[in-house]
């Protein structure tokens, strides 16, 4: 008794049937929770590995938006339909559908995806619901804090309409301290908000604006943009290890375990975890480094505790012992969605799942004036004794001619039917 009141432990109960949403038909289903790099890399790859099956892929926002590349987009140096993207072309071009609705819950015991539209029940589940903002590790239970936070500091690390209030934050801003907090590793693409400090700084002096950029860093200095951060000492103060000890949105004030920072404006990037149906699923890692992270398989991508469901992209936990978890980037994140749809492929058709691994690939610039770029490059390997184990490597280009724009192209023509 004891062993089947642990195993149900944050798994909520069901107590109504919700109206189906799509009525099944004699084909097994895979529904697909989230419609960015990991998710369609999924729904394309399922559709070549196994089109007897039918993919359904469900998304609340209306048109696929690239994190990759959108510091650039802020910066004012490349167009936004290079980043926006419509779902329903690729829908049509690849054969799977398309829902546009908010995934509310998963009821696990009956394999069905809750939404605000309906229900959908699956054979398999792949949850490419991507990060949250913890905002309770600032506030605790203050909701109000938090609201007022996100719509007056918004950290623009999840598509959606914060980004476009960031970049309005951006052009508008005439002056005075502004300020940008980063999460505690691990977060959402390790190198980005360093290459968008680099950003704001660069249009600070370039539009003569005057203003300075404080980044409060709670991780280790950021060797790799350092020359940068130096070379804009009336635009950026850089202060790395400083942990933030309280946030107070409405008094604009930063205390950290160094200083006390009042601010006139800010980017407020709280700490991160997996988005919020993995924890309603009772799928999160409940202590040490990967708390609030997907516990999954290492090798095969699906819940340690449910083999039905696939967990992909930056939601991810720790994968190995020897450096901890994958890297959050799109490019991890679709090879992962390709990894899970190769193993349902397998079992939907009985076969032993292949043996792969991802790779990673994250391309920033580290300077915008005169443009520099950073190539970091990650690779796995499974050792003898079952361990995975990472090699990683960055190539610094001080004469980037578009690389980072041909690369998305082409990341994005996988999956995308643009």
């Amino acid at each position: 008794m004891a062993l089947a009141a642990a195993a149900c432990v944050g798994r909520p109960a069901f107590a109504a049937a919700a109206d189906e949403l799509l009525p099944r038909t004699s084909k097994r289903r895979v529904v697909i929770v989230g419609g960015g790099w990991g998710g369609l890399a999924a729904a394309r790859r399922l559709r070549d590995l196994a089109p007897e099956l039918e993919v359904v892929v469900v998304e609340r926002n209306a048109a696929f938006w690239s994190c990759p590349l959108s510091n650039k987009w802020l910066a004012g140096l490349i167009d936004e339909s290079l980043l926006v993207h419509d779902y329903g072309r690729a829908a049509a071009a690849y054969g799977y559908a398309f829902v546009q609705c908010e995934a509310t819950a998963v009821d696990r015991d009956a394999r069905r995806v809750l939404t605000d539209k309906g229900a959908l029940g699956y054979d398999w589940l792949i949850l490419a619901v991507g990060i949250r903002n913890d905002y309770e590790a600032w506030y605790g239970d203050d909701r109000r804090a938090a609201d007022h936070t996100r719509e007056r500091y918004p950290c623009a690390y999840i598509p959606g309409g914060e980004f476009r209030a960031l970049k309005r934050k951006l052009d508008s801003f005439a002056g005075g301290d502004l300020v940008m907090t980063l999460p505690p590793a691990p977060y959402r693409c390790p190198p980005a908000p360093y290459e968008r400090a680099c950003a704001i700084a660069w249009l600070l002096k370039s539009r003569g604006v005057k203003g300075k950029l404080t980044v409060i860093d709670p991780n280790p200095a950021a060797l790799a943009f350092q020359s940068t951060f130096d070379a804009y000492p009336g635009q950026l103060a850089y202060l790395p290890q400083s942990a933030i000890k309280s946030v107070d949105p409405f008094n604009r004030r930063i205390v950290t375990e160094f200083d006390d920072i009042r601010f006139d404006d800010a980017i407020l990037m709280p700490p991160q975890q997996a988005g919020d149906l993995v924890r309603q699923a009772g799928l999160a890692v409940r202590e040490g480094h990967s708390k609030g992270w997907a516990d999954l398989d290492p090798l095969h991508l699906h819940a340690r505790d449910d083999e039905r469901i696939f967990l992909v992209g930056d939601l991810a936990g720790g994968v190995s012992p020897l450096f901890g978890g994958y890297p959050k980037s799109g490019h991890m994140a679709a090879a992962l969605g390709r990894i899970a749809a190769a193993e349902i492929a397998a079992r939907a058709h009985g076969e032993a799942p292949p043996r792969l691994l991802p790779e990673s690939v994250c391309q920033v610039f580290t300077s915008f004036d005169p443009p520099e770029a950073t190539r970091f490059h990650a690779s796995y390997r499974l050792r003898g004794d079952g361990l995975i184990a990472q090699a990683a490597d960055q190539q610094h280009d001080p004469n980037p001619r578009g690389e980072d724009v041909l690369w998305l192209k082409s990341q994005l023509a996988d999956f995308l039917a643009d």
